[in-house]
């Protein structure tokens, strides 16, 4: 079949796509932004089209001659209104479907008996089901409730509460009951649900344990080897409470971690059996599934990332950027040395994550620590790989937006910052040696972000030019031990 995947940049979709490649299916990837996708190792096996479902003059032609579309799209963490937001995605999506004659629409949605007082989170999930079911195409849609997987947000979330707190204070939703699943079985899911009959179908979907939250906390103990945690429960932790101490300890932002908390005071298991009687699909324990997903961790082969799709995603630029009007504030510094463009290359394509920022790790840390306590992603989110970078991953509070391997790295900044911030690296070979260039770059908003700039030029000096000084350093020590002298020179405007 000819099928569109909507949300083929984020967890799920980046996930699904090869899967369907290898079925034999002739996929089409929908994106707003389809440059996040030129980096992946399916590039090449695939269609890819422009489509914004926020935009719904762009979805009938994205979706024009595909009998199948994947909806894999959500709001979390972007809008405030995020449930608005998806109901009118929604309704354009079942809207361009039926005017591009799609046969069937697949929805992955949330578990959560509508009976119950449902979470914001889990009523938008619900809707977002019905509005596309109201149209014209047949609708499947899956309920699932944590999904358990390398570099999945249910799964980062339990792994850094777990991991950090050896001891902790717990509200009430350790104990409300949840059925998680294997990410590898809501992809079986997805794909087996080809071959159903058409019509509209709810299908409701877990692992094979029914368990508390504490429960799963206990398990990923035991899977990582670490001592069985304790936890002692109090009455008073409300949901935005909990969100922010999540914001603290763990990589999701406040934005994200709120409506997860919230959701975690419904319970979410399987109340329908159908589809275990219905698709060949034997989902594995939680304890295999956690197993799993450390492993791919541990061995940096994290397939897609739950920060993968981003709500505000960084623009790639080129060389130095020119922007019509306003004031663009720049430190750049050059250094010459002997080491090789690919030694280079590596020594600032690693930077971030395990390896910290070269020079002055301790002021990133605190600068880390400052952007979670106002409500930002801070450094936990790490890297997707420790030396590996593609375009649009996630480098701490940075995002990749411009790439050219073994030359080029730009990122831009997504901590709060009073303006637009990007840092770069550029190599050129001059005279038999390599020139590296970084730049950092600051676009302020308001009075506000130009004395933000001024306050922090002094610490500038210090750690752009250690951290060129170290990159060059460690390109020397990879290559060549290279001991010529770096000519290092810092200019600021």
């Amino acid at each position: 079949m000819k099928i569109a995947v909507a949300g083929a940049t984020g967890y799920i979709g980046g996930r699904l796509v090869p899967r369907l490649v290898e079925e034999g299916h002739e996929v089409v990837c929908l994106a707003r932004n389809t440059g996040k996708l030129d980096d992946r190792p399916w590039r090449d096996l695939v269609e890819v089209r422009y489509g914004d479902v926020g935009k719904p003059e762009s979805l009938t032609s994205a979706l024009a001659g595909c009998e199948v579309a994947y909806y894999l799209v959500h709001s979390m963490g972007g809008p405030a209104n995020f449930a608005a937001a998806d109901r009118d995605a929604a309704r354009a999506f079942a809207d361009a479907a039926a005017a591009s004659g799609v046969q069937r629409i697949v929805y992955l949605g949330g578990l959560g008996s509508a009976e119950d007082d449902l979470s914001e989170h889990l009523s938008s999930r619900h809707e977002t089901g019905a509005v596309l079911a109201a149209g014209s195409v047949p609708v499947t849609e899956l309920r699932a409730a944590v999904i358990i997987g390398s570099g999945s947000v249910s799964f980062e979330m339990l792994r850094y509460l777990t991991e950090v707190l050896p001891m902790m204070v717990t509200p009430k939703w350790v104990s409300t009951r949840c059925q998680p699943i294997a990410i590898r079985d809501v992809l079986a899911y997805l794909v087996a649900v080809l071959a159903d009959d058409p019509g509209n179908h709810v299908y409701e979907i877990g692992g094979p344990d029914v368990v508390e939250y504490r429960d799963m906390m206990q398990v990923y103990a035991k899977a990582a080897g670490l001592p069985k945690r304790v936890l002692v429960p109090v009455p008073v932790l409300t949901p935005r409470l909990s969100a922010h101490w999540i914001g603290l300890v763990t990589p999701l932002p406040t934005g994200v971690a709120k409506p997860l908390v919230d959701s975690l005071r419904n319970e979410v298991i399987v109340h329908d059996h159908t589809a275990e009687q219905k698709f060949d699909v034997r989902p594995i324990p939680l304890r295999r599934a956690v197993e799993l997903a450390l492993a791919r961790s541990n061995a940096q082969e994290v397939e897609t990332h739950w920060s993968d799709a981003s709500t505000s995603p960084a623009q790639p630029f080129e060389g130095d950027p020119k922007w019509a009007g306003g004031t663009l504030f720049t430190d750049r510094q050059e250094a010459r040395s002997q080491a090789s463009a690919a030694d280079l290359y590596w020594a600032f394509a690693r930077i971030g994550g395990r390896v910290g920022y070269y020079s002055l790790d301790w002021a990133w840390q605190v600068r880390g620590l400052i952007d979670r306590l106002v409500g930002g992603v801070g450094l936990r989110r790490g890297r997707r790989h420790p030396e590996q970078v593609r375009l649009h991953d996630t480098i701490d509070f940075w995002r990749v937006a411009a790439i050219e391997p073994g030359s080029m790295l730009q990122l831009a900044a997504e901590m709060k910052v009073p303006g637009e911030a990007w840092l770069g690296w550029r190599i050129e070979s001059i005279d038999g040696a390599q020139r590296i260039v970084q730049t950092a770059w600051f676009r302020p908003r308001g009075l506000f972000g130009r004395l933000y700039w001024y306050a922090m030029l002094p610490f500038h000096h210090f750690i752009f030019r250690g951290m060129l000084e170290a990159i060059v350093a460690a390109g020397e020590s990879r290559g060549s031990n290279s001991t010529s002298p770096k000519d290092v020179k810092v200019t600021t405007s």
